[in-house]
């Protein structure tokens, strides 16, 4: 098989230097300590530099070789620090230039100084690209999740006690001094057993199936890391907010619901934006994950839709013109795939297409790949082909 020249692009400094999470739980393939301690949320680190140790045993011409390696470090470090210093001058301006701001993504986005948090954001489109209506438009938002989680994550019995407590109230003005208990009236779609459309207690029975299902997955998220699994305090506020996003997502899109899969996807967000720097931003991590999950999945909703998996839109498609796609760049490898083996591209395109490869690659390698995925102008799905 002929090997293809790799892109220059996969070969920067960014995408080779060891992952920028340092915590050891972050890498997905390790092994998860004996006792685990819940990290602290904190801002991701930039790559280590390389440090060159001299042995004390002389070599001939060491101070060469020694030099160049330390060149080649010093070279990797100012890589970093200059395209550090590109991103922040771009997320400075009053007016963001999105197309300079996707450039620059698609290389790898710096591990520092909540650069990634708001780039995503910007790439998302959930910040507009005037500066002057990011605090407008983020406390607008954050109050709009904050409206939907009091309004869908009630419990009935809670709705039923305020619906109550309105409705008593009058009646106990004028029991007052007769010597009888007032008795709050329940109506018919308030009854737990009540079957009706409009009944919160029958709608509440009906989502069951699916908010034990987001249970679960939700616990089997990146169990090898501590910022997501674990019974520490931490860890199960992390798991909490995914639920909830989850949840309300299920409701509000009652064409799609949930589809197991989806906590995948919501994870990296969520674990960039409670890492931000900004104590505000990482306290508003929830609803920004929400509304940036929204804009990420509606570019690739109808793949996850059932009833469209063999429409133009559905997943079926999209193998489709993946296969497509290698066929046309990568023959060989095609041929070797579809004709000499005959794999159906389903069994590899699937996971591939509807977790934007998350599963593929170790969670840190994850978060440099979505760098490039979300900034393609047709979305990450276009990104991935």
């Amino acid at each position: 098989m002929v090997k293809k020249r790799v892109p220059d692009w996969l070969n920067s400094s960014l995408w080779s230097a060891s992952p920028s999470v340092t915590d050891d739980d972050c890498r997905r393939y390790d092994s998860k300590p004996s006792t685990p301690t819940p990290p602290s949320p904190v801002a991701p680190v930039p790559p280590p530099v390389v440090v060159v140790v001299q042995e004390q045993s002389p070599k001939p011409d060491p101070k060469e070789s020694v030099d160049d390696v330390n060149d080649a470090s010093s070279n990797s470090s100012a890589e970093d620090v200059s395209r550090q210093a590109q991103f922040l001058a771009e997320l400075s301006k009053k007016v963001i230039n999105l197309r300079e701001l996707r450039t620059l993504a698609s290389q790898g986005i710096p591990d520092l100084a909540g650069i990634r948090s708001t780039v995503w954001k910007l790439l998302l489109g959930y910040l507009p690209s005037d500066r002057g209506h990011w605090s407008s438009e983020l406390a607008k938002k954050r109050s709009q999740y904050k409206h939907f989680k009091e309004e869908l994550l009630m419990n009935p019995s809670e709705i039923t006690r305020r619906l109550g407590i309105s409705t008593s109230s009058d009646e106990e003005s004028k029991l007052e001094g007769s010597g009888m208990l007032s008795r709050s009236e329940i109506t018919h779609g308030e009854h737990p057993l009540s079957l009706g459309k409009t009944s919160v207690w029958n709608q509440f029975f009906q989502d069951t199936e699916i908010i034990e299902q987001i249970d679960r997955d939700v616990k089997r998220t990146h169990p090898d890391m501590n910022f997501f699994s674990g019974d520490t305090p931490f860890a199960k506020a992390n798991q909490d907010a995914l639920r909830n996003i989850l949840i309300v997502f299920a409701k509000l899109n009652p064409g799609i619901r949930y589809v197991q899969g989806m906590n995948e996807i919501l994870a990296p967000l969520f674990y960039v934006f409670k890492n931000d720097p900004d104590e505000e931003n990482a306290a508003s991590a929830e609803a920004d994950t929400f509304f940036c999950f929204v804009e990420l999945l509606s570019g690739f909703r109808d793949n996850f839709c059932q009833q469209l998996d063999n429409s133009v839109v559905g997943i079926r498609s999209t193998i489709t013109r993946l296969s497509q796609l290698l066929k046309e760049h990568d023959g060989e490898l095609w041929r070797h795939l579809e004709v000499t083996t005959k794999v159906n591209p389903q069994f590899y395109a699937f996971r591939w297409i509807t977790l934007l490869l998350t599963q593929e690659f170790n969670f840190a390698d994850s978060l440099h790949i979505w760098d490039t995925l979300l900034s393609d102008p047709e979305g990450p799905q276009e990104g991935s082909k």
